[in-house]
């Protein structure tokens, strides 16, 4: 994203600065709200500065990512998961449990089971966290764009290290196609 302001990428000032925005402007009380984008875009920063900026207006929320779920073999097809573990708990008011995934030496493995209490609010972010599958339980989908996939992937690297380069260029692969075919981002508002 380029910020108005210095005409840069966006620094967690900037994201600080519009997730304050959008906690005003949304005026959510309870909801599932969708971060989502390509990888390296800065959705996780994002996500956890709504979180807290919900949090200064009395406005309580869970973070839940979806990295907690995807793998490198395994990039989309364990929603499921997250809706019986989370989404359908949440919308009966209840608290939930689910398992996230723990790497270990470049490898997934399911941890150990982690318990949240329910909250009036669920930010999910991640990519496809805004799916078309989910669409209708969405009290507000945001986009962010993010730069371009030459800096997203630097990004990304910086973030997972060099020997995961590889992982992370087919990831952008599929999310390239997932996006197109889902029309995600037609269906977000794109904050970034």
């Amino acid at each position: 994203m380029t910020s108005a302001v210095t005409g840069s990428v966006a620094s967690e000032d900037d994201w600080s600065f519009i997730a304050d925005g959008i906690a005003a402007r949304l005026g959510l009380t309870e909801g599932v709200v969708a971060v989502d984008g390509p990888s390296g875009a800065g959705k996780s920063t994002f996500a956890a500065e709504l979180v807290r900026a919900l949090g200064d207006r009395g406005r309580r929320s869970v973070l839940i990512s979806t990295d907690d779920f995807a793998t490198w073999d395994d990039p989309a097809a364990w929603w499921p998961e997250l809706e019986r573990d989370i989404l359908r708990a949440y919308e009966r008011h209840h608290d939930y449990t689910y398992r996230p995934r723990v790497w270990v030496d470049g490898t997934p493995t399911v941890g150990p089971r982690v318990w949240i209490r329910w909250q009036p609010l669920l930010v999910i972010e991640g990519v496809t966290s805004a799916r078309r599958r989910s669409a209708h339980r969405l009290a507000a989908a945001l986009w962010i764009d993010g730069p371009s996939a030459t800096e997203r992937l630097r990004r990304a690297v910086a973030r997972d290290g060099e020997a995961d380069r590889g992982n992370l260029m087919r990831w952008q692969a599929f999310e390239r196609g997932w996006f197109a075919v889902d029309g995600t981002r037609d269906r977000c508002t794109v904050i970034g």
